[in-house]
């Protein structure tokens, strides 16, 4: 058998995540050591996912798979991303860390992004669902008895009715034209509390619906999205 492959996986709380760590975890040469999240210091929740911290950590007992955590300031921007990034870079290196795995699907962009950032830390990069058919994936994830719930929407593809919602054949169905199955042009967003990598169930109750705005990264009108708070039961 190969060297092992000691591995730290991105992990966003969310279904493509969680069905990556289930993949990688079937490889032999494979051994994942570390889960890797970026938080938001002052909301303290999961970038992008809203995730509060506490159902982070239920969901990270229920894996039982130690966390390295990427506290990223409010107003930072890409650089101070970067800059954290780059410690917790090094920091793994350091712990004998030789490769990262991600949950991206088809962002050619995002994959020479994240490649690039690892060489500069002699980390090799692992992709276990690229370029596989989004559709199937999410009917895999779904067979596999893997458990999510939206937990944020894009409102400008999306409307609210689509927070808060189980992932499943029926959600699939629901989806407008155009809108990828697995969300991976930023369409939603899902927090995974169920399925074969977990030891338990992740406990959980839906809070309160919230809408916000964001500036558009392209320089158009403000962008509005629904998030489901996901409170610890």
């Amino acid at each position: 058998m190969d060297t092992v492959k000691d591995t730290f996986l991105s992990w966003s709380s969310g279904k493509d995540a969680a069905l990556a760590l289930y993949k990688i975890q079937q490889a032999p040469d494979v051994r994942v050591q570390k889960l890797l999240t970026t938080v938001n210091s002052h909301y303290k929740r999961v970038s992008m996912h809203g995730l509060r911290e506490a159902v982070l950590e239920k969901q990270l007992s229920a894996l039982d798979i130690p966390l390295h955590k990427v506290a990223l300031p409010q107003q930072g921007g890409m650089e101070a991303y970067e800059n954290a990034m780059d410690c917790a870079f090094s920091q793994l290196t350091a712990e004998g860390i030789t490769h990262g795995a991600f949950g991206d699907i088809f962002l050619e962009d995002l994959k020479t992004y994240r490649e690039k950032q690892l060489q500069n830390h002699q980390l090799l990069a692992l992709f276990p669902l690229w370029e596989q058919d989004t559709r199937a994936l999410m009917h895999e994830f779904i067979g596999l008895g893997f458990e999510a719930i939206t937990v944020a929407v894009n409102g400008a593809v999306l409307d609210k009715s689509f927070v808060g919602q189980k992932v499943d054949a029926a959600f699939l169905k629901r989806l407008p034209k155009g809108v990828d199955p697995c969300g991976e042009n930023g369409e939603f967003h899902t927090f995974c509390y169920q399925g074969p990598i977990f030891k338990h169930p992740v406990p959980y109750k839906k809070g309160k619906t919230i809408g916000r705005t964001y500036p558009d990264p392209k320089g158009g009108n403000p962008v509005p999205y629904w998030f489901c708070d996901i409170l610890s039961d």
